[in-house]
């Protein structure tokens, strides 16, 4: 981080680029996203200029070559936006979408009707046929976050595995999986229970180091650099200090004070900075190398995510379940997203980023960067819808604003889930993947991102 400078603490996989798909090929149709408005999704993600530092930490952290990065991304990028298409296509039989392979060149797309696969098969995806669709699925992770009692650190996650169509909840052993289910009422079929010894923790304890404090005592690291109004600041994780609280920079140089702050429930904060500070797009690299952010387009199941925090620095993995709950000691969070990328206390509130695209800050999680483990990240576009704030990035020179009405007419700034609609020139759109508009991506330029219907 420079000085005087809100640099995102943590990794950031700013990688793709121009190479064709290895896997399923995409729809030739003329509205497809390689065709329509000329421009491919790797291009609108900024997937085809992947900065080094990336590469080098993915080939790495998941024992890519140099090839293999640069294709995975690019098929991560294209993947998202087929995904996209066919989740709108398939309603409620949508039962998920995750990528596979080294390079992510296969899509699968799961439904409960057979009769979508041949829709599914055109659309450029394998096709899997479950029995549970994503809505039911996400009714019974309800329950059991519901039932979960003052014993919650004996069942500490629970989420839902697109790949086996199950809810999982891991416990400390069979019988405390066994009483949550049954306190829930869920189905026993719809449940897989994994007993491990594991406990997530926030990474908070830590103190010293190359990031930013708290009242002088304890340490995180910066997510992402935002904005609201004329105010500038970061994100970060809630449980890293309370709204009113102060922090000084990595260099120990007054720096702000925590605006608002949730946590437990949410893991969701963000710092307002003095006149000292700018927020910047970039995301700390290994090397003190810099990676500019560009947006914040949700990334699939089993693509590659990348993490950087003022304790371990830049660590790669990938991107295992969204939509989890955890508990830790303090509480239970839920929305955040599973990882196989390792952290250390003191990495919380860092940034994760795949590709260019922002996916979130660090909340915990278990094991070390010596040994291996699992990670957490509160998603960031929850987080900027919450509290109206604008993501810094490398295209905000095009026109982002202050977040927008958005129900009807596109607006930059506005945070757009899957499948919402909006009209823009008269025309109206279908979001394909989810993303905090920027000012370049006007709907009938960003075939990536929405559909014309």
């Amino acid at each position: 981080m420079a000085h005087r400078h809100v640099s995102a603490g943590c990794a950031a996989l700013t990688a793709l680029c121009a190479l064709a798909l290895t896997g399923p090929p995409a729809p030739a149709a003329a509205d497809s996203p390689r065709t329509h408005a000329g421009v491919l999704p790797a291009e609108t993600l900024g997937a085809n200029n992947p900065p080094p530092v990336v590469l080098r930490a993915l080939e790495r952290d998941l024992r890519l070559t140099a090839v293999q990065s640069r294709t995975r991304l690019v098929n991560e990028a294209e993947a998202g936006t087929r995904a996209g298409r066919l989740q709108n296509a398939l309603g409620k039989h949508f039962a998920g979408a995750w990528v596979s392979g080294a390079t992510s060149a296969e899509l699968t797309v799961a439904t409960t009707d057979a009769a979508d696969v041949a829709d599914i098969e055109a659309g450029g995806a394998r096709a899997a046929v479950v029995k549970t669709s994503l809505q039911d699925l996400r009714k019974a992770k309800t329950k059991l976050d519901g039932a979960v009692t003052g014993k919650a650190l004996d069942t500490p996650v629970r989420y839902i595995d697109v790949r086996t169509n199950r809810v999982t909840v891991q416990a400390t052993s069979r019988a405390a999986a066994d009483t949550l289910i049954a306190a829930a009422k869920v189905t026993a079929g719809l449940v897989d229970v994994k007993v491990s010894a594991e406990r997530p923790r926030a990474l908070h304890d830590v103190r010293g180091g190359d990031a930013f404090y708290i009242d002088a005592q304890a340490r995180c690291s910066v997510g992402f650099s935002v904005t609201k109004g004329e105010q500038q600041g970061f994100a970060t994780a809630g449980h890293c200090g309370k709204a009113g609280a102060k922090t000084t920079g990595f260099n120990k140089v007054a720096q702000g004070t925590f605006q608002n702050s949730v946590f437990p429930g949410q893991d969701v904060a963000w710092v307002g900075v003095n006149s000292d500070w700018t927020a910047t797009p970039a995301v700390k690299g290994k090397g003190d190398e810099n990676v500019q952010t560009a947006g914040s387009v949700k990334a699939l199941a089993g693509a590659a995510v990348c993490r950087s925090g003022s304790t371990t620095g830049w660590h790669c993995g990938t991107i295992e379940q969204h939509d989890t709950s955890v508990s830790y000691a303090e509480g239970t969070v839920d929305g955040v997203t599973r990882t196989t990328v390792c952290a250390e206390p003191g990495d919380s509130g860092g940034s994760y980023i795949s590709g260019t695209q922002a996916q979130g800050v660090t909340s915990g999680g278990s094991g070390d960067c010596k040994s291996g483990g699992t990670t957490f990240y509160q998603p960031i576009n929850p987080l900027l819808s919450a509290y109206g704030l604008i993501l810094s990035t490398s295209t905000a020179e095009s026109g982002t604003t202050a977040p927008q009405d958005g129900k009807t007419g596109w607006a930059p700034g506005q945070v757009y889930d899957t499948g919402a609609r909006v009209a823009y020139d008269g025309v109206s759109y279908q979001c394909l993947q989810a993303h905090q508009a920027q000012g370049a991506w006007q709907p009938a330029l960003t075939p990536a991102l929405w559909q014309r219907l």
